[in-house]
């Protein structure tokens, strides 16, 4: 392809082809994924003075890792900042050099294939034209707000030049990534085509020079100061139904830039940069992006498989959970068999399915058919011959499980393995019915499985690494979930932590205080959801079964308010009422309700948290960074204070103890702290 190569080794290759365009290709050194490092920013800078000098017909920025475009900046780098003034430095180089990009004389575009995101749009953004793939894989968006700051190399600025602030702004503040079809519609992607006529349709805007992405007039009148005011007032309260300004700021701080520079360019260009600069040292950032690094840790534990993919998997059971995994995982691409012991009982999992498939995979429409075709009902179960992994998800019941186990076990292939979506009983007291106790592992998912991206990998008495390996792996890599590897224990982790924080949630009923007062002191600690409304969502009559379970094994009381309101048939939302009415599926409250005490949140938390140090001093997960993640991404611990050990650190661990000993002398023993609390030391800051 090339008569000249300009590549003097690094990170960027330079080609020209024999019509005169310039190639750019990207292939980080010793990363599996392209990101901006400082060195990389540089060696960018370097190739675009080398464009200046000798201008070609036009620039094609292209990846040659498999992987994707661009994932944006190095965050390992941006971690070892000391302070404001290095973060600022670093961003500053990020926007010279993309301004650099953006003033080349002669046309420039991005073509994309697989994520591009962060920086990597950001520098997209600044090329005439971004043409993109058509592959379910390809994903474009800016989610920094998930890490605690907001676009900071010029991204939010550009974004809302390319296709105005009623597309931008929401993409922004949510973190969400679009397909290729959907960003061309949103107004920043040029071209959505196929991977084999991405270079042809790159080298055709190059030679071309089609006229650029503008917003039409309506979206530049909205850059108005007035517009702009009217408009940040209506952003920033769509924000608050979601995120609280103290525990998340860096939503409010790009709608603020943009209300205050939105209508002068290089003043909002700087204002970005500041703002990115000072979230950049904020405790939320910092626990923010812990998160991430933890969130890769899960990922990575998928790696370390020695069978075979999963090519075929059958789901017993097509209730909302067995019918939801069997859903995901047509979606996700594997051939699906769905067993249940009438037609009836599978035909709302379908339909459920044919949802989620519309939602996703909107165009083209041949991959929902797929999909759709890949999920195929077998009330019979005549497909478990042939699965390479049968979930069981019917009933928590464990003679009910046992006597299924017993059916299934002449039947199954020979290295297929079982797996169980119990939520409370040990493998072991399940494994009893099986005469080859090592086939079966625990893959627990949560509601809702499409939402819900942590699973815990349950290892029993008898499962063997191989298999808890192969169990990670395809919830990694096939399902692209996070694989939370637990021991066998009642209740495992999230559910065990999860049982002590809602009984106390349930005396306070008994106390007489209102379900309004106790979520809302839930909410303001930075929990996704109150308690309260948490087991009306779950349905009260699991939440009463796995109380049951587990007190029976960990000791305890069943709440009798729980108890009376399962016995009356009022089961939550699916009933239409639990502790809350419910009027088309929405909870109504009492908005007179009282504000919260400190001490309830204190109550809620403290137990949880203490759960969480006996759960470790067990053993039942291995250290303390797998708690805290699997206590964010299963339990919904507030991801802004980094998870609860992580939290207990930063107060101080004699802080938290003196909290929990006074509390135990107020009411009573279940505030004991573990004794787990003795040895265990906080990280160094």
């Amino acid at each position: 392809m090339a008569d000249r190569d300009e590549n003097k080794g690094g990170n960027l290759r330079l080609e020209r082809d024999e019509a005169g365009r310039a190639w750019l290709h990207f292939d980080v050194k010793g990363s599996p994924v392209n990101v901006f490092s400082s060195a990389v920013l540089d060696e960018l800078d370097e190739k675009l003075a080398e464009l200046e000098k000798d201008p070609p017909k036009g620039l094609l920025i292209v990846s040659d890792k498999k992987s994707g475009f661009i994932a944006g900046a190095n965050i390992e780098e941006f971690t070892t900042f000391t302070g404001r003034d290095e973060a600022l430095a670093f961003i500053r180089k990020g926007h010279a050099v993309f301004s650099r990009l953006e003033a080349l004389p002669f046309p420039t575009a991005a073509l994309i294939h697989g994520f591009c995101l962060g920086g990597g749009l950001e520098m997209a953004l600044a090329c005439d034209y971004r043409i993109a793939t058509d592959d379910p894989k390809t994903k474009l968006g800016l989610p920094e707000v998930k890490l605690g700051i907001h676009p900071g190399f010029g991204g939010a600025v550009r974004l809302i030049e390319t296709c105005g602030v009623i597309t931008a702004m929401p993409l922004m503040l949510t973190g969400r990534a679009l397909d290729a079809h959907r960003a061309r519609r949103a107004g920043f992607v040029d071209a959505a085509v196929p991977l084999r006529q991405l270079k042809r349709a790159g080298q055709y805007y190059i030679d071309n020079k089609p006229p650029k992405k503008k917003p039409g007039r309506l979206a530049r009148l909205t850059n108005t100061a007035p517009a702009r005011n009217l408009l940040a007032r209506k952003f920033e309260k769509e924000v608050a139904k979601k995120a609280r300004r103290e525990h998340y700021p860096a939503p409010y701080a790009l709608i603020e830039t943009w209300r205050e520079h939105g209508g002068d360019r290089a003043a909002f260009l700087k204002a970005e940069g500041e703002s990115v600069a000072d979230l950049s040292t904020t405790e939320t950032a910092r626990n923010l992006v812990r998160l991430f690094f933890l969130q890769e840790k899960l990922k990575g534990l998928g790696k370390g498989a020695k069978g075979p993919k999963v090519a075929h998997l059958h789901v017993i059971g097509a209730g909302t959970m067995g019918g939801d995994i069997a859903a995901f995982a047509a979606y996700r691409g594997l051939r699906v068999t769905l067993q249940d012991r009438e037609p009836k009982f599978i035909a709302p999992a379908i339909k459920r399915a044919n949802k989620l498939f519309a939602k996703r995979l909107r165009r083209p429409k041949w991959r929902r058919q797929a999909a759709a075709d890949r999920l195929i009902p077998d009330p019979k179960g005549y497909a478990v011959e042939k699965a390479d992994l049968v979930i069981e998800a019917i009933i928590e019941d464990e003679d009910i499980k046992k006597e299924l186990f017993q059916s299934l076990q002449p039947r199954l292939k020979k290295g297929a393995m079982l797996a169980t979506n119990t939520s409370s009983i040990r493998l072991e007291k399940l494994a009893g019915a099986l005469d080859d106790k090592s086939r079966l592992l625990g893959l627990h998912f949560f509601n809702p499985v499409a939402q819900m991206m942590l699973v815990e990998v349950v290892k029993g008495e008898h499962t063997p690494d191989d298999a808890m390996a192969d169990g990670c792996a395809f919830v990694a890599n096939q399902l692209g979930k996070l694989p939370l590897p637990v021991n066998s224990a009642p209740g495992f982790l999230v559910n065990r932590c999860l049982l002590p924080y809602m009984q106390e949630a349930m005396l306070m009923i008994e106390e007489g205080i209102a379900p309004e007062t106790i979520d809302a002191a839930a909410t303001e600690f930075g929990m996704p959801m109150g308690p309260i409304l948490l087991a009306d969502t779950v349905g009260l009559d699991v939440a009463l079964y796995v109380s049951r379970v587990l007190a029976a094994d960990l000791g305890g009381t069943v709440p009798q308010r729980l108890e009376a309101m399962v016995d009356a048939g009022h089961l939550g939302r699916k009933s239409g009422k639990g502790f809350y009415e419910y009027r088309k599926g929405k909870p109504v409250r009492d908005k007179n309700a009282p504000p919260p005490d400190p001490d309830l949140a204190r109550r809620m938390i403290g137990r949880m948290v203490n759960e969480g140090m006996a759960v470790l001093r067990e053993g039942v997960v291995d250290d303390a960074e797998l708690l805290d993640a699997g206590m964010v991404f299963g339990a919904g611990f507030a991801p802004f204070r980094g998870g609860p050990l992580n939290w207990v650190a930063a107060r101080g661990k004699d802080d938290f103890l003196a909290e929990l000993k006074r509390l135990e002398e107020k009411y009573g023993e279940r505030f004991a702290p573990d004794p787990g609390w003795e040895s265990w030391q906080p990280p160094a800051s």
